[in-house]
């Protein structure tokens, strides 16, 4: 229990060292320490002037729900440059001449010219009145904000450095949510090339790099960038063929096609990748979501931290074999193929696998000796589930029998009428077995299930995902 201004509320005990990032999803409820980014497309409205503010609201309620709970919250946003181009706008009507309106027309005023605007002056402008609405928001819920502006030079310099993160560290110890922005009234152009070669650094071009910069000179354990579509995408996502890719590997980078960016902000879905894998190197653990959709935006930032499946998560621990997904794409591909066999080639697959249960009959009974052993030595397993784990040779063997028999009689198994009726004249009504599809099959701790379940139910010429 902590104390600020005479409230107590709870911290949180870290529940790892930094250094690592997570490698499951499950393991992002630990996570303490978060920054959220928001781009500029999940801040602003769709005419790019002004801010969506329900969706501002939404995020703010979802921030302050995981600071309450005692995580600590960093929030990086874009915005300031909308709020200040409406502002300006706004003034600029504002000051036309009445005398120029008068002799004009109405007609004519609608159709006055606003000039372009320059976008550091926008974003000097928009700061303010930006910073006010987060503070206001925040009030709500009884939580304070502070606001801290950046450039590249405040993590280049090594004293300003410091600073930034004496400042930063302060903040959170007193239970404040630090806004932070690049300082765009200032900054100058971003130049595409300019990290540093061979230095572990990364330089601030966009809100993206600074994310990923902050998230990784505070050492937080999660890092959430919001976008504008649901996550990475194998290719440009208004494709037919894109895919939503849930989890990302370093090295992957080969195998996706990047599109243009959104329609507002500086960066697109090729720089969040870049920052991302960044940060990830950096032992900060990265989401990439969705946070303009309606009917998710309310909740997709606890939904991350809940470990639910949203967005594309970013890992470093790649599994040896294919994912769950990937085994499911196989086994609906295997399950077409098997299902245009011809019955003698159905039951010559079926054969085959009796013939590899007698063949490898060693092998198979020493890998269950082992998950015996691993099951008694860790106490998990109640008496009746170590013995239904245990496999004989007996068993095997009555395995092997009952899958021959299976393949025997599987000739007639597919393409069989079962009922045929007379509807009309030249109008007959068949009823025919033809293969269901695929199967998940959900093991208990009993091996010989899946032959078990194939003789029981017949369900031959068919492929399974097994769990």
């Amino acid at each position: 229990i902590r104390c600020w201004s005479n409230i107590p509320f709870i911290t949180m005990p870290l529940s790892r060292a930094h250094g690592k990032s997570f490698a499951h999803r499950s393991e992002l409820k630990h996570a303490k320490r978060i920054v959220v980014k928001l781009g500029s497309a999940v801040v602003t409205r769709g005419d790019e002037c002004g801010l969506a503010l329900g969706r501002l609201a939404s995020i703010v309620e979802q921030v302050s729900m995981l600071q309450n709970q005692g995580r600590e919250m960093m929030i990086v946003t874009s915005g300031a440059v909308a709020f200040g181009k409406q502002r300006l706008r706004h003034e600029i009507l504002l000051s036309q001449s009445v005398r120029q309106a008068l002799h004009s027309g109405q007609s004519q005023l609608k159709d006055m010219a606003i000039p372009v605007l320059e976008a550091r002056a926008c974003a000097a402008a928009g700061q303010s009145g930006l910073m006010a609405l987060y503070e206001a928001m925040f009030t709500q819920y009884s939580i304070c904000a502070a606001q801290i502006l950046v450039t590249n030079l405040d993590f280049h310099d090594e004293q300003k450095r410091r600073n930034l993160n004496g400042t930063l560290h302060e903040l959170l110890r007193m239970n404040i949510v630090p806004i932070i922005n690049t300082n765009d009234a200032v900054v100058p152009p971003p130049e595409p090339n300019s990290d540093l070669q061979g230095v572990n650094v990364i330089s601030v071009k966009d809100n993206d790099s600074l994310a990923a910069r902050l998230a990784v000179e505070m050492k937080t354990d999660l890092l959430i960038v919001l976008s504008d579509v649901e996550g990475l995408f194998d290719s440009p996502p208004g494709s037919d063929d894109a895919k939503l890719i849930d989890i990302f590997y370093p090295g992957d980078q080969q195998s996706v096609t990047f599109g243009t960016k959104s329609r507002v902000g500086m960066g697109g879905m090729e720089a969040k990748v870049k920052a991302a894998l960044w940060a990830l190197q950096g032992g900060t653990s990265v989401v990439i979501a969705n946070g303009t959709h309606p009917k998710i935006s309310g909740h997709v930032i606890t939904d991350i931290v809940e470990g639910k499946k949203v967005g594309t998560f970013f890992s470093e621990v790649k599994p040896a074999g294919p994912t769950v997904e990937q085994q499911g794409e196989m086994a609906r591909a295997g399950g077409r193929t098997l299902a245009a066999l011809q019955p003698e080639q159905r039951a010559e697959i079926i054969y085959r696998l009796a013939d590899l249960l007698t063949d490898q009959r060693e092998e198979i009974l020493l890998a269950n000796k082992k998950d015996l052993e691993e099951a008694e030595n860790k106490g998990r397993l109640a008496v009746p589930l170590l013995k239904r784990l245990s496999l004989s040779t007996s068993k095997l063997n009555s395995l092997a029998i009952g899958l021959r028999q299976i393949a025997a009689s599987s000739q007639d198994s597919v393409g069989r009428v079962i009922r045929r009726t007379r509807i009309a004249k030249d109008l007959d009504l068949e009823q025919v077995t033809v293969p269901i599809g695929v199967l998940l099959v959900i093991f208990e701790s009993r091996p010989d299930c899946l032959p078990q379940v194939c003789k029981e139910e017949d369900y031959t010429g068919n492929s399974f995902m097994t769990k």
